[in-house]
């Protein structure tokens, strides 16, 4: 166990050792409109060296090299079939460019990354020792930063960067803004006793159930492989550039945006089910021999039930659909929170 998550045990954490360690919670369940949730579950690789930006301008289906000390990006990774392998979460920092993703994937996606490296002048490590990611959500939170950060991002992806660390604006979720802080073990642990007085601890279930109502979507090992970026609505949250160069998959990335019209998207749902994972398969009524669409995301509520995003053909969205087979629980669609527009 790390310095960092030992600390968070010693604050009270619970750990779930037969989900890998996830961390579960400080006792009873903060209300998602303020919370803090130590993000335990994501990983970080950082990319140095002075082609390193080149080289993943050339890897990733955003621009990278115009990436600005400012903002965050989020990226995608797709394999040459133009399907997402990763969905990553990018910014300049002293170390690089770092790249945060599921601890899950990094693996396996640092090595991938590593073997196209070749004779370029660049460097990837894992920087997840080196930095620790905590998403805060709510009013309260916004003040308790206040007194970390001389000024907080204003708009979605901006940055700000402080002797207390990195600040990055997220998309709102739950009506309430959303922050994610990186910045070293021993600083977080400085600041803790003081955030968690006014912020309640959560578990990263609650930030990813915010990041589901905020409609972006992770991919996870479930679904490598599975969607083309259009297909989870990436391009619309900001994770594609079409104007730069190659990159593996550009050409059926490109192919799907301007020939046709889309005919799968993702939404957001909710399963009055407990257990619903990422990589279940959805049916429609209508067509109950095949599955429509499959789970990107979900998380259980505070209702007993799960919240969602969904990728399903458009042409089938309003039909009766249910998770698992074509009698199994009711999935109730909803909009995502931003304009779904067709390619032009």
């Amino acid at each position: 166990m790390t310095t960092w998550l030992q600390f968070l045990a010693d604050q009270g954490a619970g750990f779930d050792e037969a989900a890998g360690g996830e961390l579960t919670g400080f006792g009873a369940a903060a209300a998602p409109s303020s919370f803090m949730a130590p993000l335990t579950d994501l990983g970080l690789i950082a990319v140095s060296g002075e082609e390193g930006a080149q080289f993943l301008h050339n890897q990733l289906t955003n621009d990278v090299e115009h990436l600005g000390s400012g903002e965050a990006r989020l990226a995608g990774y797709c394999s040459p079939k133009g399907r997402l392998l990763a969905t990553l979460l990018m910014w300049k920092a002293e170390a690089g460019i770092m790249l945060q993703l599921p601890k899950a994937l990094q693996p396996a996606i640092q090595k991938r990354l590593q073997m196209f490296v070749l004779r370029a002048k660049a460097k990837l490590a894992d920087a997840v020792d080196e930095a620790v990611a905590i998403g805060l959500a709510g009013q309260q939170a916004q003040d308790a930063l206040g007194n970390l950060f001389p000024q907080l991002p204003a708009a979605d992806y901006a940055k700000v960067d402080a002797p207390a660390g990195s600040l990055i604006r997220m998309p709102d979720a739950f009506n309430v803004p959303r922050y994610l802080w990186i910045t070293r073990p021993e600083t977080a642990q400085q600041a803790w006793p003081t955030l968690s007085a006014s912020v309640p601890p959560a578990a990263p279930s609650l930030w990813r159930r915010s990041q589901i109502a905020a409609g972006i979507p992770q991919i996870t090992p479930a679904t490598q492989d599975q969607f083309v970026p259009q297909m989870v609505n990436f391009e619309l949250v900001g994770g594609v550039n079409f104007r730069k160069g190659c990159y593996p998959g550009q050409e059926i990335v490109a192919r799907s945006q301007y020939l046709g019209k889309l005919k799968r998207r993702m939404m957001r749902a909710e399963v009055d089910a407990a257990e619903v994972r990422a990589g279940m398969e959805i049916f429609a009524a209508s067509d109950p021999d095949q599955p429509c669409g499959m789970v990107v995301n979900a998380e259980p509520n505070d209702r007993g039930g799960a919240d969602c995003l969904v990728e399903i053909k458009l042409a089938l969205a309003e039909a009766g659909i249910r998770l698992g087979t074509a009698s199994g629980p009711e999935v109730r669609l909803a909009a995502v929170p931003y304009p779904v527009t067709e390619p032009a």
